[in-house]
């Protein structure tokens, strides 16, 4: 188990833990599985979770990047229990849908982004003190990166389109509060899945205007 959590590369004068190279890895595949509708998407990022949870608490496991980033680890438990819900509702739309995609991307209603919308509010102010009060690097980046996390994944269960455009904002912030910190490979990671996310955000756009083939019970029985 040691050698688990000491495993390491040294970099371009950095030492760099295997643990976060992989788990970014993971978790660049469950995004690639999210974009193509695939329940997979779920359980895999679980796994990418567990692995960067460890990583983002530096200080706690002694790790190379010795920095502590509360929100980053935090928003990993979150992910799990996030994830654990999306994979129930993917999982429940196709066994109701007899062979449909695990879900179908629409833009949220405008109440759903007013609730939400005031939801981020409310999460980032909370998360903003409580990283304040514990010391954490970037407190109110932090934050944003925290709650703005759990928006995209909550909307990548619902089907909101916007989710892709939600973790770009993430990312944004992200990269330079990771370069910051020492942690290079979640940052060169977020810089790739940005862009991405720009990917998906098209993909999940183009579904959405496609048309919607319906299926007549009446030319069936004729053919």
């Amino acid at each position: 188990m040691g050698w688990l959590l000491d495993a390491h590369v040294h970099v371009l004068g950095a030492d760099i833990l295997w643990r976060e190279i992989i788990g970014n890895g993971i978790g660049l595949a469950s995004a690639v599985l999210g974009m193509n509708r695939r329940t997979a998407a779920w359980p895999v990022g679980m796994v990418a979770n567990v692995l960067l949870f460890t990583v983002f608490l530096g200080g706690v496991f002694a790790t190379p990047q010795d920095t502590d980033l509360y929100g980053q680890a935090g928003r990993q438990v979150l992910f799990f229990a996030v994830s654990a819900y999306g994979w129930w509702r993917w999982h429940a739309n196709r066994a109701a849908g007899s062979g449909a995609p695990a879900v179908e991307p629409r833009w949220a209603t405008g109440r759903e982004r007013l609730t939400l919308l005031a939801a981020t509010a409310a999460g980032v102010a909370g998360a903003w003190w409580a990283l304040t009060r514990l010391g954490g690097f970037g407190p109110l980046a932090d934050a944003w990166i925290f709650v703005g996390s759990m928006l995209a994944t909550y909307g990548m269960a619902r089907g909101y389109v916007e989710f892709w455009l939600v973790w770009v904002a993430v990312d944004v912030v992200g990269v330079p509060l990771l370069l910051r910190a020492g942690y290079y490979p979640s940052a060169l990671l977020y810089v790739v899945y940005g862009a991405f996310c720009v990917l998906g955000f098209r993909a999940w756009l183009k579904l959405r205007r496609a048309p919607q083939v319906t299926t007549d019970p009446q030319l069936e029985a004729i053919g």
